[in-house]
């Protein structure tokens, strides 16, 4: 049985920005330096785009959300507060996103699986600690699991574990149906007017080989999970589930009461830096 869940309830968060860069000279502004895109080639696979900074470990590896790149605010962020600290960071674009290889209509989820994990396995050493935002965030879940002995944290934001196959699943019956005639489901984006996404209906079909909040997910290291309940993209109950459901005992759900989808505004990074300076305190105390 899975153990029980702290939970944390934030308002308006003032960690203080002396004590949270007291290692740090850079502050929460962004761009201090621009790094040159690099590529992973893989054999028979599209080459992946990433930036990374070297230092020592633990270190950071950034996933983003669905159909979000390397380039969003939050990963910049945490770029610059590891390179602050002297840690590794890297950051990347999934197959098909940004600047990597690849068609996005062709992706699955067991590809981005696959991004993440060629990212640990050539472009790290050492234990890592994994920040995945949003579709990010399941993915994380799915590269602890195939790499236990590597990742040994998780900072998981607006974690959407399982989310498409759970909304997929909800709709009526008569609309499923439609979608998988035409093997095509559009999605509202909430993040722009007028907007959404084009999923195959195969997409949802291979996703639900990844689900992972059917039974007890077996990870053990520290899991911390960030998430807004204003979210109107994925609920925070899902949060909830995942720790509820995670083998570890060391699990903290953090909610902010105002807090959006996104997790990109100022208090918002704050907290989220905040969190993996933490950890990384506590993994170094531990070694």
């Amino acid at each position: 049985m899975a153990a029980a869940v702290r939970c944390r309830l934030f308002g308006l968060v003032d960690v203080g920005d002396a004590a949270l860069w007291r290692r740090a000279p850079c502050s929460l502004h962004v761009g201090c330096r621009k790094k040159s895109t690099q590529y992973l080639n893989r054999p028979n696979l599209p080459k992946l785009a990433y930036k990374r900074t070297k230092g020592r470990n633990p270190g950071v590896l950034f996933l983003p959300g669905f159909a979000s790149t390397m380039k969003a605010d939050k990963a910049l962020a945490l770029e610059e507060f590891c390179k602050s600290l002297g840690h590794s960071f890297v950051r990347f674009d999934y197959t098909g996103c940004g600047e990597s290889g690849g068609n996005f209509s062709e992706c699955t989820i067991g590809q981005w699986k696959k991004d993440v994990l060629s990212l640990l396995d050539e472009l790290t050493e050492g234990p890592q600690i994994l920040v995945g935002s949003s579709l990010g965030g399941w993915l994380m879940l799915l590269a602890a699991i195939a790499r236990p002995e590597r990742v040994v944290a998780l900072v998981g934001i607006a974690t959407g574990a399982d989310y498409l196959v759970t909304a997929f699943r909800q709709l009526p019956l008569e609309t499923k149906k439609e979608i998988e005639e035409k093997d095509e489901w559009y999605l509202p984006n909430k993040q722009k007017e007028a907007g959404f996404y084009k999923i195959p209906y195969s997409f949802i079909k291979e996703a639900e080989n990844h689900c992972v909040l059917h039974s007890t997910i077996p990870i053990t290291c520290p899991v911390r999970l960030i998430h807004g309940m204003e979210d109107e993209h994925i609920p925070w109950q899902i949060s909830l589930k995942v720790a509820e459901n995670l083998l570890g005992s060391d699990v903290d759900l953090i909610l902010r009461k105002q807090g959006q989808h996104r997790m990109a505004e100022k208090d918002d990074v704050k907290l989220i830096v905040y969190t993996i300076d933490d950890l990384i305190d506590k993994l170094s105390t531990l070694a």
